[in-house]
């Protein structure tokens, strides 16, 4: 019995270990195994070189590039053939995966403008210059806050400005739909192109038409509404003044005043009696107004 305790030993050592073996080789298999996973790659289809949007793909200007299947989002495409004849409504850089969120729905299958523009908006082009289309800093994708000067009709003709559109996209500025340069350098352009809704483009063709625009930019990040009163130039020169009656109380009390009948002015009479007693002469009046003596 002495005997058998340290062979009994030694097997017990020889079954624990093979036990630690398997359990450590499992482990160490199962570990491979999700790194392998993890750094698993696919054929992903990419831009060769910088695309604007409106642009219809061919396949020179589609490649594929081994991504990390793990860090990919639904909608990429493995294939190049699949991408022929799509049109891009947004823009995609160089080297970037084309995903089916950046691609026109297949019915589509010409570039430009059309193919940019949400179904439920419209392009609508407005004359700029210099000074309306922000010393040349507007450019495709960014957006802009649409301001109309007016003239009142009537015999008070006093002009308003008036915040009538806001955040407006900028599709295309001039003939160019994609920013050339990341400096954003000024380029003056005759026209810009917005989209816009139908109801908008109505209030944009009015504000164009009958009087003049001026074009605010705005911060990208800044998508907050602002609901103003206008500007005219009794609150503009009224603006620094101390506390008193609102501006539109003021100007509708000048148009009541200018309105206002002038009362007749009181008419004398064209003769009066005169009464003589004696030396004295009495001019005799109503009872209202007293008579006179000589």
């Amino acid at each position: 019995m002495v005997k058998r305790g340290p062979a009994i030993l030694v097997g017990v050592g020889i079954v624990i270990a093979l036990i630690v073996t398997i359990i450590s080789y499992n482990w160490l298999q199962a570990t491979a195994r999700k790194q392998e996973q993890l750094l698993a790659t696919v054929d992903v289809a990419v831009a060769a070189t910088d695309l604007a949007w409106g642009t219809v793909l061919n396949g020179q200007m589609i490649k594929t590039a081994p991504y990390l299947k793990k860090s990919l989002p639904a909608g990429y495409h493995t294939s190049t053939a699949s991408l022929e004849n799509r049109v891009l409504i947004y823009p995609v850089r160089a080297n970037e995966p084309i995903f089916e969120s950046s691609l026109a729905p297949t019915s589509i299958t010409t570039g430009g403008m059309a193919a940019v523009v949400k179904p439920d908006k419209r392009a609508m082009a407005v004359k700029v210059d210099k000074v309306v289309g922000v010393s040349g800093f507007v450019f495709p994708g960014n957006r802009v806050d649409v301001l109309a000067t007016l003239q009142e009709r009537g015999e008070n003709r006093t002009p308003t400005t008036k915040t009538v559109l806001e955040n407006i996209l900028v599709l295309a500025t001039g003939s160019d739909v994609e920013k050339t340069s990341r400096q954003e350098k000024p380029t003056t352009v005759d026209v810009i192109t917005l989209e816009v809704t139908s109801e908008e483009g109505e209030k944009l063709a009015l504000a164009a038409t009958q009087g003049k625009i001026q074009l605010a930019l705005r911060n990208a990040a800044d998508a907050k509404g602002v609901a103003t009163r206008g500007a005219t130039i009794p609150t503009l020169l009224s603006s620094l003044r101390g506390a008193g009656p609102t501006d539109d109380q003021e100007v509708m009390s000048r148009r009541l005043s200018s309105q206002r009948p002038v009362p007749p002015a009181a008419k004398e009479p064209l003769y009066s009696p005169y009464v003589i007693k004696g030396s004295s002469v009495h001019v005799q009046k109503s009872s209202e107004e007293g008579g006179t003596d000589r």
